[in-house]
């Protein structure tokens, strides 16, 4: 598979194909970047589906940049705004992706907090800030999981300014985050230019859902998207790294999936974005007086069958239990001992603040 289709397999959206294209043609290793809040246990979007994208990326010739942002949470008042708890949630993130199958020999990770002692970071900031008015700052701040509508902080005030920077300081030339961060990734490109700098291409990943049903709405697109994605604010409708057996199956007995409906349905969601990713078939085991086990190839099987109603509900429950469970066995069993267990003991005690 060439370079484009795999990123394409990671972008929900990109813009644009066209300078993507363009992008991979002049540069054998583009760099692309994510950045993450420390602010509590890491879910299985930010676990397992961020490793099946980076290393989607890594294939295609990318250097891949995770930025671990401290200063951000800090901002963003994450952890009660305590830095050192976020620091202490960045270095339990980054054992988390130790612990999955990221080829971290092309991964860096990177620090907020050490951006911030160079002189020539502030100056971006500035730069940006300077050449955007506060009312498109302020409709940035869904980035931060806010809406426009709240009273936001000063220092929340100077996040997209800040995040808009990184783009620039960590010469990157992909943005690759969920399609949440859209709106900062478009102010990015737009001062690029003006800037003297460049228009950094941006692959917006699917953002997974939660367990629970969702909310009527007439919102659409990456706003709908925004509604729908899991959070670690709702931890029971979230699936975390480090979650025992017993928890993740009680979570997903009692997820939303209704009979035959594959939209805005998450099991089917966890099936195509994770599971079929990560194995080659899905076994259905299920009783005889139940039409007997059944073996899933891909997919647009699983998609056929269930619409049909040959499939129910729990029975597929079961076996994406299961699944998750062994790709999570893993990650569980790296966090029993030495500096990882230590580290999520003490995430663990931390108090999670929206």
């Amino acid at each position: 598979m060439d370079r484009l289709e795999l990123i394409k397999q990671v972008g929900e959206e990109i813009i644009t194909e066209e300078e993507l294209k363009e992008l991979l043609q002049k540069k054998k290793t583009p760099v692309a970047y994510d950045g993450f809040e420390p602010s509590g246990n890491v879910h299985i979007a930010q676990g397992i589906l961020r490793a099946i994208n980076i290393n989607k990326m890594i294939k295609a010739g990318c250097k891949f940049k995770i930025l671990i942002a401290d200063w951000h949470a800090w901002a963003n008042n994450k952890l009660g705004g305590n830095l050192d708890n976020i620091q202490t949630a960045g270095k339990y993130f980054i054992e988390v992706w130790k612990a999955v199958d990221v080829d971290l020999s092309k991964v860096e990770f990177i620090w907020a907090s050490e951006l911030v002692k160079d002189d020539s970071y502030w100056a971006k900031v500035m730069r940006v800030a300077r050449h955007s008015t506060v009312n498109r700052i302020v409709r940035c701040s869904q980035i931060m999981g806010r809406d426009e509508k709240e009273a936001l902080q000063a220092s929340q005030i100077l996040y997209p300014c800040m995040q808009a920077a990184d783009i620039f300081h960590l010469n990157v030339d992909i943005t690759q985050l969920g399609l949440d961060q859209r709106k900062v990734n478009v102010l990015a490109r737009e001062l690029g230019p003006k800037l003297g700098y460049w228009k950094p291409v941006a692959v917006h990943h699917h953002m997974l859902m939660g367990l629970g049903q969702p909310p009527k709405s007439e919102l659409g697109g990456a706003e709908r998207a925004i509604e729908l994605k899991m959070s670690k604010s709702k931890p029971d409708t979230a699936i975390f790294m480090t979650d025992s057996e017993e928890d993740i199956k009680r979570k997903i007995q009692k997820a939303y999936c209704p009979e035959k409906e594959i939209e805005e349905n998450p099991i089917i969601e966890y099936c195509k974005y994770i599971i079929f990713e990560k194995i080659k078939e899905l076994k259905i085991e299920r009783p005889a007086k139940f039409g007997g086990d059944l073996t899933i190839r891909d997919f647009d099987e699983l998609s056929a069958i269930y619409t049909k109603g040959e499939l129910h509900p729990m029975d597929l429950k079961q076996a994406v239990a299961k699944e998750i469970n062994r790709l999570l066995e893993p990650v569980r069993k790296h966090f029993e001992k030495g500096k990882a267990k230590e580290l999520l003991s003490k995430v663990n005690s931390l108090e999670v603040t929206r």
